[in-house]
């Protein structure tokens, strides 16, 4: 059986402010296994976005076991963190390129700045990846002329330029339209496929009924593992609402022919529909590799 790439055993997580540290998490039990997609779900504040920052090392374990890429969080050192971050792949919902680059530059920064050296095999690897990630007539492009899907996937791009281990994603498909969100998802499929293990926070329950995958949800400062599908309701449904983004459960039972009308379903702690997609995050420096 495949070791997991990522293993959270009764940890404790904190949040740091000016004051020092605040738990928001206990009793966190997470395994995420190589070539397996989950979601990590719950309503802004719910602990979401510690999680991935004790992951990557922004913030340190408070208590508990964990362990990611083989590194331990327990006695990781700062000055492991560039070497630990070499490993994984970060996908923000803001992107975070460098708008006074090109597509082809944004990548080359990075390989320079995690230590490639040899010109041929980076220009090798750039166009391996734009291929990948359908951005190779983009190359000369700069940022802010592209979409925001063709933006959020030079950052997917980026994050595996590294031949990561892990992709860890905060919020991908946050300002993305359908058709964009869904190409994204389908991109992120086809990485775990490869044996990338990917964690995917996010609020928004229409990606994940569209594309299901184990689901763990953050709520009453711990996690929990849940059955997505029958929270929702659809276990006799799932087909028919398989091929549509979904909108209020509520007016969905009052008139199913409206089901997808009134936009993206988010879901709070408690397990209830909120349809209100707006939401404040903690925001990430850049050049976190």
């Amino acid at each position: 059986m495949e070791k997991p790439v990522i293993e959270l055993s009764s940890a404790t997580l904190c949040s740091q402010n000016r004051r020092g540290y605040k738990v928001i998490l206990r009793n966190v039990n997470l395994q995420v296994f190589p070539y397996e997609m989950v979601y990590l779900i719950g309503k802004v504040g719910s602990g979401k976005s510690t999680l991935l920052k004790t992951l990557y090392g922004e913030l340190p374990l408070a208590a508990g076991q964990g362990m990611i890429v083989g590194e331990d969080l327990n006695t990781l050192k700062s000055k492991r963190i560039p070497f630990l971050r070499r490993k994984l792949g970060m996908v923000f919902q803001d992107f975070q390129l460098l708008d006074d680059r090109n597509v082809y530059e944004n990548l080359h920064f990075v390989l320079q700045a995690t230590g490639w050296k040899n010109k041929a095999a980076m220009h090798d690897r750039i166009l391996e990846i734009l291929q990948l990630v359908g951005l190779e007539h983009k190359i000369r492009t700069f940022p802010y002329k592209l979409s925001g899907g063709e933006q959020q996937r030079l950052a997917i791009g980026r994050a595996l330029l590294n031949h990561p281990l892990v992709i860890l994603a905060d919020e991908p498909t946050g300002n993305l339209d359908p058709e964009s969100y869904e190409r994204v998802m389908n991109l992120f499929t086809d990485i775990a496929a490869t044996g990338c293990g990917v964690l995917i926070a996010t609020h928004n329950i229409s990606v994940i009924e569209r594309f299901p995958a184990r689901t763990i949800r953050c709520a009453n400062r711990t996690t929990e593992e849940i059955d997505i599908v029958s929270i929702l309701g659809l276990e006799n449904e799932t087909d028919r609402f398989s091929e549509q983004t979904f909108g209020d459960m509520d007016s969905i039972s009052e008139n199913p022919e409206n089901a997808w009308e009134s936009g993206p379903i988010f879901l709070d702690e408690s397990g209830h529909y909120e349809n209100d997609p707006s939401f404040e995050r903690d925001p990430h420096g850049k050049g976190w590799w």
